[in-house]
């Protein structure tokens, strides 16, 4: 089982890897970027590539496989994300638990896809969520988490996407400009 005490993961603390909300935002980002549309892979495409990642982070029972992409799917269309066609709202299950340890609340799943809306819906109560975006270069479709001051970020790296969207909009002017 996960545990994820007051919204922190404390085996994660104990081994060092967390402390804040920074735990779930990894993990919530390695989720949404489970299909990486500039090398044309998918994780939840292949059920052993799937029960790696969920093992690789120690997130307990892999579930269904189709369920794990209609809840990218629906995360990932919350985001805006523009090839993410929802006809309604899609459901999205999860089983999270929450138990008093030591006074106090703690979250736990025994699945992934409870880790993964668990972490969701903390960084959500935290006032998160919205930080969360989809790259707007075209053919990227990275989601990040923007760690701008006034939230206004658009693409997932300045220096890759953010350079080729700015020097095709740089030639598109030019050409006009010339013709």
């Amino acid at each position: 089982m996960t545990g994820l005490a007051a919204g922190w993961d404390h085996a994660a603390l104990a081994q060092g890897r967390a402390g804040d909300a920074e735990h779930d935002v990894e993990l919530l980002l390695a989720f949404l970027n489970t299909r990486d549309v500039e090398l044309g892979t998918d994780v939840l495409d292949d059920a052993a590539a799937w029960r790696t990642w969920v093992a690789e982070r120690g997130l307990g029972d892999v579930g269904d496989l189709a369920q794990a992409r209609a809840v990218r799917t629906t995360l990932r269309a919350s985001l805006g994300e523009r090839s993410e066609r929802l006809d309604g709202p899609a459901p999205a299950a999860g089983l999270i638990r929450v138990d008093l340890s030591h006074g106090v609340p703690m979250m736990s799943s025994e699945d992934a896809l409870g880790a993964v809306l668990g972490a969701a819906a903390r960084l959500a109560v935290l006032g998160s969520w919205e930080r969360f975006k989809i790259c707007q270069a075209e053919g990227c479709l990275w989601a990040f988490f923007d760690r701008s001051r006034n939230r206004s970020r658009m693409w997932c790296s300045m220096q890759v996407c953010g350079n080729r969207e700015k020097a095709r909009n740089w030639r598109e002017r030019r050409a006009l400009s010339v013709s």
